[in-house]
């Protein structure tokens, strides 16, 4: 005698064991999903940490933070400086370029009288 497929459950919140099954074979995957990429990220996280303490130090979250923020001011400390500089460079050469042209014309009026 053939198996007779079950029948429909009457109960619309009611499931079948064939879709339960199915249910938990999809939440089966999505959990090995998740612990292959929760794996992925704490080796990630463990080499990040590893470079951390190579390039700075430490591994440290607010010790990190903190040195960034120190490297941001030493940053815009020597951006302010080298902006200094051009300004000041400027303006040595506009009061270069001003007496060149001073002179130039003081050598035009002279030569126009001789």
């Amino acid at each position: 005698m053939a198996k007779s497929k079950p029948s429909a459950v009457s109960d619309p919140g009611k499931q079948t064991i064939e879709e339960l099954r199915e249910r938990y074979r999809q939440l089966y995957t999505k959990k090995i999903q998740a612990d292959t990429q929760l794996t992925a990220a704490k080796s990630r996280l463990e080499e990040l940490k590893k470079e951390a303490m190579e390039k700075f130090g430490t591994a440290d979250v607010a010790e990190l933070q903190r040195k960034l923020e120190q490297m941001h001011q030493e940053n815009e400390e020597k951006r302010g400086k080298y902006q200094a500089d051009l300004d000041q460079i400027e303006s040595e050469l506009a009061t270069v370029e001003e007496e060149f042209a001073a002179e130039e014309r003081a050598a035009d009026v002279s030569t126009e009288q001789s």
